[in-house]
Parts: structure tokens; C-alpha cells; sequence
């Protein structure tokens, strides 16, 4: 019998593969594709304490290996998302992780509180969030800043709390060890790098923004290089993502020490690439004997 279960924070989930925020919405628009019940957990895309329309178009653009996007964290608000998205994501049995952005600490605070008496499972705060406060740096671009938000959120929240880390830093180690200083719960990254595309043919940029975030395959190597640092750093668990596609690509993560892994761009090109991922996991697993994915769990290092 092969077991795929994998505990985060002392909740358990039936297998290490997850979605990860903005790239699979609330679950809903890939309901048809997509077996939810068979994910480890669904990760909703950023909800803020207040709606929030995105930044100008064009925000979406392809690149050699990926793509880039400047949406902006577009959400329609924690009233509309608790009255809306949990009640969908409770029909199925995956575990439900709430991706919470903001722009400074008190937005981050009103909506964990809010989230504090609903049925979701974990709180993922994206700390890529330009800090208006500050001048506009990203919370994760400052180690006291992200161990100073951390511990906010933590006075606050009744779930367990994931801190997402944004690779747009001089050294992860440092972020990684502040959010455990600040007594999160799991760590996760990496979130997208920073990137740029110039049409060639109308001189201009290809996004509005100017400047986007780039995911894909292109960033993997760069992903896995960073997940293992974190991992080595820290004793909380680590989740992975940054170009997985493939069950291979979600082995690597998992070997280099991430408990779990969230898919996000190959949704867009392949919709039923997380399950395809659970199944593969569990071929590999069957093909080299392994009993207990926990064997895999940083096994490199």
C-alpha cells in the first residue's frame, strides 16, 4: 500500500500536490477539468479586505519558456470570496488554502480575522504586496518586515499560517528564517520573478505595468535552487513551486526538501496537469518501491 499523505502544520492532507494562488481562480473554472477531491489542497487566488480592480491592460504576455503577468491581484473582496468561493470549495474533500494579499499590515489583518470563522484550512499570506507604508518595497524584500508581518498574523489567525516568499532577494535563507522567526507555520515560494517584454514592432512595453511577474518552466531551476536553500534553513515545512508541470518536476521539489508542491502555469496550458502530477507521483512511487512519500521529503540532501 502506498502512502501519499503529507502533514502541514499538524493538518493532513491526502496527497503533496496543490494548486498555487491566481493561476486555478477558486476551483470553480476548472471544476470541469479537474477532480478537486483528488488535489492535496486548492489554493484560492489573493483576496484582499476590500475589492480590488488590477492594473491596466494588456497585463498578460508569453515569453520563451513562460510567461509574465501584471494582473494586479484583481479580487472581488473578502465578502464576496467567503460568500462565494468557500461555500464551493467545502462540496469537495480537498483542504483549503486562502491566499491573502494587502497593502499594508492592517488590510492583511482585517482579513484574516474575517477568515477566522470560516471552514478553510490554512491562510497563505502573499508578502510580494507592495507596502504603501514603506514606499512601496514588497513586504518579503525586507527580512524585519517579513518577520514583523508574520508575527502580526499570527497574533490574529486561527488557521495555520503559510508565508510566501517572493525570489526577488539577495538571499532566501534570510527571508525564510525570519518568517520562522516570526512563528510561521509553513513557508512557500518561490512566487513569480520579476520580468520585462518589449514589443519590438510598436516600441513598447508588452504590459502595461512594464514590468510583470514571469512563471513557467523557465523558472524552475531557479525555484528548485531557492526551495532547497529554504528548506535547509528552516525546521517548518516548505512548499514548493516555480515551473512544475510534471510529476518529475514535482519529484524534484519534494527530493530537494518542499513537503508539498503547488502547480500554477501549466494549469493555463494543460488543465488536468495536477492530477496528472498525483499520478505520476504515485507511478514513481509504485516503479522504485517507495511506501511512504516521507522517504522522498529531502532525500538529497
Amino acid at each position: 500500500m502506498i502512502n501519499t499523505k503529507v502533514t502541514l502544520a499538524g493538518v493532513e492532507l491526502k496527497n503533496p500536490v496543490m494548486t498555487a494562488s491566481g493561476t486555478f481562480g477558486s476551483g470553480a473554472e476548472y471544476g470541469e477539468f479537474v477532480d478537486l477531491n483528488r488535489l492535496g489542497a486548492v489554493v484560492t487566488k489573493g483576496v484582499a479586505n476590500v475589492p480590488w480592480p488590477g492594473n491596466p491592460t494588456p497585463r498578460v504576455a508569453e515569453v520563451y519558456g513562460g510567461m509574465l503577468n501584471a494582473i494586479g491581484l484583481q479580487n472581488p473582496g473578502i465578502d464576496v470570496f467567503a460568500g462565494r468561493d468557500i461555500p464551493f470549495l467545502k462540496q469537495y474533500d480537498t483542504r483549503i488554502i486562502v491566499n491573502v494579499c494587502g497593502r499594508t499590515t492592517e488590510d492583511y489583518l482585517e482579513v484574516v480575522e474575517r477568515l477566522g470563522e470560516e471552514p478553510v484550512d490554512f491562510l497563505e499570506i502573499n508578502i510580494s504586496c507592495p507596502n504603501v507604508k514603506e514606499g512601496g518595497i514588497a513586504f518579503g524584500q525586507d527580512p524585519r518586515a517579513v518577520e514583523a508581518i508574520t508575527r502580526a498574523v499570527k497574533a490574529r489567525a486561527k488557521q495555520p499560517v503559510i508565508m510566501k516568499l517572493s525570489p526577488n532577494v539577495t538571499d532566501i535563507s534570510e527571508m525564510a528564517r525570519a518568517a520562522e522567526s516570526g512563528g510561521a507555520d509553513v513557508v512557500s515560494l518561490i512566487n513569480t520573478l520579476t520580468g520585462m517584454k518589449i514589443d519590438i514592432n510598436k516600441r513598447s512595453f508588452a504590459l502595461a505595468n512594464k514590468t510583470g511577474g514571469m512563471s513557467g518552466p523557465a523558472v524552475k531551476p531557479v525555484a528548485l535552487r531557492m526551495v532547497y536553500q529554504a528548506a535547509c534553513a528552516v525546521k517548518i515545512p516548505v512548499i514548493g513551486m516555480g515551473g512544475i508541470a510534471t510529476a518529475e518536476d514535482a519529484l524534484e521539489f519534494i527530493m530537494a526538501g518542499a513537503t508539498a508542491v503547488s502547480v500554477g502555469t501549466a494549469n493555463f496550458y494543460n488543465p488536468h496537469a495536477t492530477v496528472e502530477i498525483v499520478d505520476g507521483i504515485m507511478a514513481y512511487m509504485q516503479q522504485h518501491q517507495v511506501a511512504d512519500i516521507t522517504e522522498l521529503i529531502g532525500c538529497v540532501r
